[in-house]
């Protein structure tokens, strides 16, 4: 019996291995394993980035929430997120044109070869792929419609998607800006940090979803600019019948925080 065990500030979560189906060291430490009953996993840099049985809890939350405050979203950057899950939820719009920002092309290339959670992702017309920084892209890029950042932790290669200038540079660059805030009941520093750090965006709400393999179960994620989701149903209808877990519905109650929580973003914006 072999198990995979990620530690996090005192507790953990362990998930059965079947095997490990490649292991790359570069920019990252990339591994891809398949498990015995989430199935295929991403591990970076000994972190858990995804799993099958619940990147949708995940991915379509990142993503059908800035693009639905949108009245008519052309123009999409994804800044990580190079497992492409993402960037398959993004295409689901009536999109233009697509561009996926990564440091590191292993990610990339690991994922289209084992993970193909992308679903073909990659290979759309309308899709460009830019190996380079996060924050040095929104340096010289165009203006887009909506910004997803679908990063790692904020250490390593990350850190520099969280600081004061990231945002200050992706202010300018567009309308609305989504980004997953990691854990804000065991890695509530990197939360605050988050928080604070995105003040560029006077307009910001914190929303969630419940995803299992991440840290404690409960994730963050900040919304920014100028979001409007007066007609979110008839903007469901683009993207009807294609999601696993996101709805009006559960957008809505996404927003809703418990008491504990409201204490800690008023105490940050």
């Amino acid at each position: 019996m072999v198990w995979f065990f990620e530690y996090y500030d005192g507790c953990g979560l362990a998930i059965k291995v079947k095997k490990k189906l490649y292991e790359a060291e570069g920019v990252q430490k990339v591994e891809i394993y398949e498990t015995e009953s989430m199935g295929k996993m991403l591990v970076i840099d000994g972190k858990i980035q995804l799993t099958e049985l619940d990147e949708p809890f995940y991915h379509e939350m990142l993503v059908h929430v800035p693009m639905l405050s949108h009245e008519n979203p052309r123009k999409v950057a994804v800044i990580g997120g190079g497992d492409g899950g993402a960037l398959r939820e993004v295409l689901k719009h009536n999109v233009e044109r697509a561009v996926l920002v990564d440091i590191d092309r292993n990610v990339i290339d690991l994922s289209r070869k084992f993970l193909k959670i992308d679903h073909g992702a990659f290979e759309d017309e309308r899709v460009e792929i830019a190996i380079m920084d996060g924050k040095e892209f929104l340096r010289d890029c165009e203006i887009f419609d909506v910004i997803i950042v679908d990063s790692t932790d904020p250490v390593g290669v990350s850190d520099t998607l969280f600081d004061r200038e990231f945002f200050e540079l992706a202010r300018q660059k567009c309308d609305v800006i989504s980004l997953q805030s990691q854990s804000p009941l065991i890695q509530k520093e990197y939360f605050r940090t988050l928080l604070v750090n995105s003040a560029p965006f006077e307009r910001r709400d914190v929303y969630l979803s419940c995803v299992p393999t991440y840290p404690l179960a409960l994730w963050s994620f900040i919304i920014g600019g100028e979001y409007d989701f007066s007609n979110l149903e008839e903007r469901f209808e683009r993207i009807k019948g294609t999601t696993v877990h996101y709805n009006p519905d559960v957008h809505r109650a996404a927003f809703a925080l418990p008491e504990w929580l409201k204490k800690e973003v008023e105490a940050c914006i």
